[in-house]
């Protein structure tokens, strides 16, 4: 089962993180943590670093500065218990929807009989039962993501990583995949740190919303997202809900407005 967190103990804890590359600082001084069964929404600027601070949790990337550590180690490299969403969907072409999916469980040493017993229940999760057998081009992008998803959930992490899930598809399929993503975490309750451009998404999916800012960016604020869980369409139609959008869109917008009169000086 590998380790989990100790009573009390952040899932993920970030000290003075910072990520350079040659003479571009991309981030400085994060300090985050983040709990068990919390989601964590991550949004600011493009360029501001947010993928790739995603990508240091995840051990892809080694940080300039500072440390990152899941369930109270260091992160140095990929590790056991940790799985991300890439926007692209991440899928091998030549694999089937089953194959795509099984790939995490056979790097991890399961068992045929293990992989096809476990394999099924992930698919039938994410609503792609009778696609098994499909090629990723074969199914629309909605239902590749779908499958990027299962093939992430079926190693049961204890730490999810999304970066952008749902940023390569269209409106209505993103709102059908933000919809599912909160009825599967509701069914599966795990930390995920989540990703995204969109002010909506973000406040319907977190129970924090941390804004990154500045160039090199850091953390700006964090907002509490008060909202009930579970959640659904009716979340979107709340009064506190578009309190919250304002607030996440007056902070980012300022913030875009002094960058576009900046350039307009040059």
């Amino acid at each position: 089962m590998g380790n989990v967190a100790e009573p009390g103990q952040p899932r993920i804890a970030m000290s003075g993180a910072g990520k350079r590359y040659g003479t571009l600082q991309v981030f400085q001084d994060v300090e985050l943590t983040v709990g068990e069964r919390e989601v964590l929404a991550i949004i600011g600027p493009s360029g501001c670093g947010k993928t790739t601070l995603l990508r240091c949790i995840d051990g892809l990337i080694p940080l300039s500065a500072g440390e990152i550590k899941v369930e109270g180690e260091r992160v140095t490299a990929p590790r056991e218990g940790v799985a991300m969403v890439f926007q692209n969907f991440g899928l091998f072409p030549w694999k089937t929807v089953f194959q795509n999916v099984a790939y995490g469980l056979k790097l991890a040493g399961a068992s045929r009989a293990q992989i096809a017993e476990q394999v099924p229940k992930f698919i039938e999760l994410v609503g792609l039962t009778g696609f098994e057998n499909y090629y990723p081009y074969q199914i629309s992008g909605g239902m590749q993501q779908r499958c990027g998803l299962a093939r992430a959930l079926s190693v049961e992490p204890r730490v999810l990583l999304m970066d952008e899930p749902f940023g390569a598809v269209d409106a209505q399929t993103r709102e059908i995949l933000q919809f599912e993503l909160l009825r599967i975490w509701e069914a599966r309750p795990t930390t995920m740190v989540f990703v995204t451009h969109s002010i909506d998404e973000a406040v319907l999916m977190g129970d924090r919303v941390v804004v990154l800012k500045g160039r090199p960016s850091s953390v700006y604020e964090i907002v509490k997202v008060d909202l009930p869980r579970p959640r659904d369409r009716a979340t979107l139609l709340q009064p506190r809900f578009a309190e919250l959008r304002e607030h996440v869109w007056s902070t980012l917008m300022a913030d875009a407005r002094q960058a576009e009169l900046a350039i307009v000086k040059r």
